[in-house]
């Protein structure tokens, strides 16, 4: 698979880049950033072609990874869609709901594959475990707090423009749900959401299958209390997320991986543009709780 790269920032020169360059069975053909310059940088770096026109990269390709802020990348990935390249995307898919949905329509359109990479869903032990309490059944509650320390530490992400305006509900909360939805179900209604210290948010669920969850999410964590926890309490006791045994790249190399199967089977993934279109709107009536809150 032929698979262009979107993005110039720390994401992509951490995971994207280099995960794509080493895959096996992916030609990285090229790099397209909102700098030329950066573009140029980072394909020399992986002895690939910069692009300064993305179009013409969509031509060449067949799909493209984005590594660029979530409403910036919602846009180019419609397009992308619509010039037949299959997307192997970030999150959150959109920050709103409308420009998520285009991006759907547009997949669905296109008949082309998509692929969002939430990470923790192709880490190899936790997709096993999210598998496994599916499988169980019987939740009672769950509980998941996603606490990081970007905003606090030397993070090459604390300056993100996108990450300071709209904060760890939107950067971190889509991991979360990433976990709790294929476990209890759908949410049926966001029943509160509060804010606590810096850009840290708490948030409660209701879902489709009876079981309710809390969400707790900050990017402004003292460092000694930062990482991640999830908790499900049911009939059969309590079950916690694994902690990680791999990193992000191996975790990206499987979302490739992913995407070329939903190409050549046709059969969407279930990380795919509609999931994350789901995400989308979950978090927006979080959001749309906590602005009405604060006024």
């Amino acid at each position: 698979m032929r698979i262009g790269l979107l993005g110039t920032g720390p994401w992509a020169h951490q995971v994207h880049a280099p995960a794509l360059a080493a895959h096996p069975e992916v030609d990285f053909a090229g790099v397209w950033g909102r700098r030329a310059d950066a573009a140029k940088e980072l394909a020399e770096q992986h002895g690939t072609r910069p692009y300064d026109d993305v179009d013409a990269l969509f031509a060449e390709v067949d799909a493209v990874a984005v590594a660029l802020p979530p409403d910036v990348q919602a846009g180019l990935a419609a397009r992308a869609a619509r010039a037949g390249c299959h997307l192997l995307l970030d999150k959150p898919v959109a920050t709103d709901v409308e420009r998520g949905r285009a991006v759907v329509d547009a997949v669905r359109e296109a008949g082309v594959a998509s692929v969002v990479f939430f990470t923790t869903r192709f880490l190899a032990d936790s997709a096993t475990w999210i598998g496994e309490q599916a499988d169980v059944g019987g939740w009672f509650t769950g509980r998941a707090q996603w606490l990081g320390a970007v905003f606090t530490s030397d993070s090459p992400f604390a300056a993100s423009p996108w990450r300071r305006e709209k904060g760890a509900l939107w950067d971190v909360g889509p991991h979360a749900l990433s976990v709790l939805l294929p476990v209890l179900g759908d949410v049926r209604r966001v029943t509160a959401a509060a804010p606590g210290p810096g850009d840290t948010v708490h948030v409660v669920l209701g879902h489709a299958g009876g079981a309710s969850s809390t969400l707790t999410l900050s990017l402004t964590a003292p460092a000694a209390a930062a990482g991640t926890t999830v908790e499900l309490r049911g009939e059969h006791g309590v079950a916690l997320l694994p902690e990680r045994s791999e990193g992000a790249l191996t975790a990206f190399g499987r979302a490739v991986d992913a995407l070329r199967e939903a190409a050549r089977t046709g059969v969407p993934h279930p990380c795919d543009a509609a999931f994350a279109l789901r995400v989308t709107e979950i978090l927006t009536e979080a959001e749309t709780l906590l602005t009405s809150d604060a006024h």
